[in-house]
Order: structure tokens, then C-alpha cells, then sequence
């Protein structure tokens, strides 16, 4: 919890994995040129040479994947259809409403998160890829 009372999440790279730093590196970019309701927000991100972290808004309700998983959570046909619009709406402005379309690469139910009001965000951006014209600049 952050002084102001903001709940927030960490998520901390294992520099020890190969690809870690290019996986930050992408996530990072990234993030830093979408912002929408049905996309994880980042309040911050640390880099240097010891850690690398992302400091995430806080969902409540946890991932898409201990809902589907487990025999203490039920969704209803309501909860089902607007999770499913609200991950087609956070992919529709990836893929669209960017200067250089945003392919995710790894929709899962574990990168999609939900909030208190069950609103779906998408999350983990680490093997996206950027459409840039006239090649793809891939950022696996």
C-alpha cells in the first residue's frame, strides 16, 4: 500500500532468466504508450542494475485463471460476457487505436486480471510485439 492509501501490486523481474531484460525492456515500452481502462496500469517501474521491477495497480479480484481453476469461485453468464468484451475492447485498442499496433502475443486467463467491479485488464506485456510499417519490430 502506498502512502496514499493506493493499493498496488510489484511484479519483479528474475534477472537470472535469459531474456529478462528484454522482456522488461518490451514490457516497458509498452506500457508507456497505452493507457486504457482494460489495460493493467503502471503507477511505476524501476530499472537498474540490480532489480528491475513494475510497480502495477492492484486487482482485487485476482487473474481470469483462479476463476476458470478453482472450485471457490463461480462466474455467471453476465461476468463471462463482459470479461469477454472487455478483453476484445482491450485488444481491439492494441491492435488499432495505436500509432504502432501492439500485438500482446501471450493471451492467457493468467494475464488477464480483474478489479473489484470484475472489469477484465490486460496484462503482461513481456513478448509483445510493435507493428512498425513496413517491418515488425519484435520485442520477444
Amino acid at each position: 500500500m502506498l502512502p496514499n492509501g493506493t493499493d498496488v501490486a510489484a511484479k519483479i523481474l528474475n534477472l537470472q532468466v535469459d531474456g529478462a531484460f528484454r522482456s522488461f525492456d518490451a514490457k516497458c515500452q509498452v506500457l508507456r504508450t497505452v493507457h486504457h481502462r482494460n489495460l493493467v496500469k503502471v503507477i511505476y517501474s524501476c530499472s537498474n542494475p540490480e532489480v528491475r521491477a513494475l510497480v502495477l495497480k492492484y486487482m482485487p479480484s485476482g487473474s481470469l485463471d483462479e476463476w476458470f481453476y478453482s472450485h471457490n469461485y463461480c462466474l455467471n453468464f453476465f461476468q463471462r460476457v463482459s470479461i469477454m468484451l472487455d478483453v476484445a475492447i482491450a485488444l481491439e485498442y492494441l491492435h488499432h487505436g495505436q500509432f504502432e499496433p501492439i500485438v500482446h502475443c501471450d493471451l492467457k486467463p493468467s494475464n488477464v486480471l480483474l478489479d473489484e467491479d470484475m472489469v477484465a485488464h490486460l496484462g503482461d506485456f513481456g513478448i509483445s510485439k510493435i507493428l512498425v510499417e513496413n517491418r515488425i519490430a519484435t520485442q520477444t
